[in-house]
């Protein structure tokens, strides 16, 4: 019954999905939508942005071994990344009317800058689309009873996903975002109601007994190099992950730039609260069972949530759970998916060919987005890590080379080709030099050093004589703005 409903919501989604897609008739439609959602399917699709893997197996098995500690990273500094970085896209760049956020740092520095921070984006999504694709194998391990094996699982979720966001893009995407999100919502609610009945006390004795265990302090001990390896998690997800395609995707798909600004805070919130309902499901289980639940932290902690459902709830339970959290990791991992392959054909591939119609370009977006679901899924087979290791590291790239150009070109006019060059080459190279050499023996986590070296690169490449690029700053921030909008005006003149 459990396999045969599982099979039955995924012939559902990819319906929905193909639907979707008959509302795109090009490239734009394709990337974001038309720019045409309102404020409540942008806020369900900024949800999503973070509620999949991650959310319901990674942070509560996180939480049961490390407390609120071990999951600074996310929801904290996920759903911080999500305000900020809803903040910056519709108060500066969604009046620029760009696809990604390639566009905008070939539009303030050069081709070049374009080029290297499009590929750290892409690259820092092999890690988190490959934790989807992860913990859709297990999905289809526990649901058939291990008949299908995780490896098996992860291909069949693969095709699935491809399936409905390569012909529908951004509207498949945000429409069964919509539509995911109360389910998830709803099934992991009631799962959280039918656990706390079974533990003695009920919810309150939960929250009680991880008080008691230390599982609710937040910050660490009074200990400099704990603190400094807390603050690098928090800062590399809240920051690290500004520079993402999906996030941006999602904020300047809305159809006015207030409701990207409200549709991303709203959805950061709601995600932020959200997050504790699987924690609390997952520390329930060591109460319910704490022989059984001992052993699957000491072996595969992400088998502990649907470990729990199977064992001590009835099948509706059964039902609701693994739908909603098909909902959860199909949302996210789509939109994963098509992120890094918009980025990749808009800026990488067309660079090469900058004639291309439009028609051949969309039918480049959809090649890019099949080729890269192949590479996810071939890192996801051969990847050791678990999904909130995989997540939590997706976003050290980004952060050494793609944040800092991207906030200095927005509020520092004096910034330029050569200091955006600085940034990228001095931040990834220091990351990448001590993480190979020292790894986690050095005391301050290696993308940290990363950061303030891409900054003081970013100062000094702007502010010494310039040898790269223009010999001047290039355009401000509000000459772009004023640029699009002529343009904009124009065309609506014709």
């Amino acid at each position: 019954m459990l396999l045969w409903f599982v099979i039955f919501y995924l012939l559902v989604s990819v319906s929905i999905g193909l639907y979707a897609a008959t509302r795109v008739h090009n490239a734009k439609d394709f990337a974001v939508a038309g720019r045409s959602l309102p404020l409540h399917v942008v806020t369900a699709t900024v949800f999503a942005t973070w509620f999949g893997a991650e959310a319901v197996f990674g942070v509560p098995a996180t939480f049961v071994q490390n407390g609120l500690t071990g999951v600074v990273a996310d929801p904290f500094g996920s759903s911080m990344c999500l305000v900020i970085a809803g903040v910056l896209f519709s108060r500066y760049l969604y009046r620029l009317n760009i696809l990604t956020l390639g566009d905008f740092y070939r539009m303030r520095y050069s081709r070049s800058v374009e080029v290297l921070t499009s590929l750290c984006i892409v690259a820092a999504y092999l890690g988190w689309v490959a934790a989807q694709i992860k913990a859709l194998g297990l999905i289809f391990y526990v649901v058939t009873d291990g008949t299908v094996s995780q490896e098996t699982g992860m291909i069949l979720g693969t095709a699935i996903v491809l399936t409905y966001t390569t012909f529908g893009g951004m509207f498949s995407v945000a429409i069964l975002d919509f539509v995911q999100m109360f389910v998830s919502m709803s099934g992991l609610f009631f799962i959280a109601w039918i656990i706390s009945g079974k533990v003695s006390g009920g919810a309150t004795a939960v929250i009680d007994h991880a008080s008691l265990s230390g599982k609710l302090n937040f910050f660490p001990e009074m200990d400099p190099l704990k603190w400094i390896t807390f603050l690098a998690a928090w800062v590399t997800m809240m920051l690290g992950s500004i520079p993402q395609q999906d996030v941006f995707q999602r904020v300047t798909s809305a159809k006015s730039a207030t409701i990207a600004l409200w549709g991303s805070v709203i959805g950061a919130t709601i995600y932020f609260c959200f997050a504790f309902v699987p924690m609390f499901i997952a520390y329930s289980a060591t109460l319910i069972d704490p022989m059984l639940f001992s052993k699957l932290l000491a072996e595969d902690p992400q088998l502990l949530l649907p470990t729990l459902v199977l064992q001590h709830t009835p099948l509706i339970a059964q039902v609701m759970f693994f739908g909603a959290v098909i909902s959860a990791i199909m949302s996210c991992s789509s939109a994963t998916l098509l992120a890094p392959s918009v980025t990749f054909s808009e800026n990488v591939i067309r660079g090469f060919w900058p004639k291309m119609g439009d028609h051949q370009f969309l039918w480049v977006m959809r090649a890019t987005l099949v080729s890269f679901g192949g590479i996810v899924l071939a890192f996801a087979l051969s990847a050791e890590s678990t999904i909130f290791e995989m997540v939590e590291s997706a976003y050290k790239v980004t952060l050494a080379g793609a944040f800092v150009p991207l906030l200095s070109g927005i509020f520092w006019k004096r910034a330029t080709t050569q200091g955006a060059l600085a940034a990228i080459f001095g931040g990834l190279f220091s990351w990448l030099l001590i993480e190979i050499l020292i790894g986690e023996e050095s005391p301050i986590p290696p993308q940290l050093i990363g950061l303030c070296i891409s900054a003081l690169g970013m100062i000094a490449g702007s502010l010494l004589p310039q040898w790269v690029g223009h010999k001047t700053p290039g355009h401000s921030l509000h000459e772009l703005q004023h640029r699009a909008a002529m343009e904009t005006h124009h065309v609506t003149s014709r």
